[in-house]
C-alpha cells in the first residue's frame, strides 16, 4: 500500500462524502455525482497546492465544494471523453474556476466548452510538482483519454474514464464505437505498459488494479466486450 492510503476504499455514492488517498507527492480525492454514479476526481500537489479536476460530470455546486475540500481552487480541468454524462457541469465549473481545460483532440469539438488544450498520446500535464501522462484510448469515443501518475513513493495511478472498468473495457455497442480499437489500445497502452500493482480509477463505480484484471483479458476478447 502507498503511504497514507490504508483507509482509502474508492467506494463512494452520489451525494455522499468523498474518499481521500494520500500519496507521497499528491492527494487523490474521489466523489460520485448523479443517478449514473459518475466519478469525479481531484488531484492535489502536496508541495504547491495546485489542483486538477477530472470530469465535471454533474452538480456544479457539489463540484465546487469538492474543490474546496482540497486547497480551494482548481487550475486544470480535464474531460476524459465527450459523452454527455461526463460534461453536464463543465461549462459552469470552467467559468467559475477559470481553469485551463483539456480534452482529447478527437473529442474536443463535441464538448460544450472548447478545451484550451487538445490532448494527444504521449502528452503530459504538470500540476505543481506532479506530472501526469496522457494515454489516448480509442473505441469508446474517438478521443478518450486516460491519465497516469507514477507516485515516486509507490505505485502508478490511472484515471481511465469510461475506457476501462473492473470486469472489462467500456461500452462499444453504439454506432461509431469499436471494441477492437478499444481492446487494442487498453491492452497495448495500459496492460502492456503498467505493472500489476497499478491502481486504476474508472468513470463510474469502484476502482481496481491491473493485476486483478489482467487474467481476464482473453475472456474479454472472446466475448467482445
Amino acid at each position: 500500500m502507498t503511504p497514507g492510503s490504508t483507509d482509502y476504499t474508492g467506494v463512494v455514492d452520489p451525494g455522499g462524502p468523498s474518499d481521500v488517498r494520500e500519496l507521497d507527492r499528491a492527494t487523490i480525492r474521489k466523489m460520485s455525482v448523479s443517478p449514473m454514479h459518475n466519478n469525479v476526481y481531484l488531484i492535489t500537489c502536496r508541495a504547491t497546492g495546485e489542483q486538477l479536476l477530472i470530469d465535471a460530470a454533474d452538480d456544479a455546486d457539489r463540484i465546487m465544494s469538492f474543490i474546496a475540500e482540497g486547497t480551494g481552487a482548481a487550475s486544470h480541468l480535464v474531460t476524459t471523453h465527450q459523452h454527455w454524462d461526463h460534461v453536464r457541469a463543465l461549462e459552469d465549473v470552467a467559468r467559475v474556476t477559470a481553469a485551463t481545460t483539456y480534452a482529447g483532440e478527437e473529442d474536443a469539438d463535441a464538448l460544450p466548452v472548447a478545451p484550451g488544450v487538445r490532448l494527444r498520446q504521449g502528452d503530459t500535464i504538470t500540476v505543481g510538482e506532479v506530472t501526469l501522462d496522457v494515454i489516448h484510448l480509442r473505441g469508446h469515443t474517438p478521443g478518450g483519454v486516460a491519465l497516469a501518475y507514477a507516485d515516486p513513493g509507490g505505485i502508478t495511478h490511472l484515471f481511465t474514464g469510461d475506457s476501462l472498468f473492473p470486469g472489462g473495457v467500456g461500452n462499444t455497442k453504439l454506432p461509431g464505437q469499436s471494441f477492437e480499437s478499444l481492446y487494442a489500445d487498453v491492452t497495448e497502452r495500459i496492460f502492456d505498459v503498467y505493472p500489476d500493482d497499478t491502481w486504476f480509477y474508472p468513470g463510474h463505480g469502484n476502482d481496481s488494479t491491473i493485476g486483478a484484471e489482467r487474467p481476464h483479458l482473453e475472456e474479454w476478447r472472446a466475448r467482445g466486450w
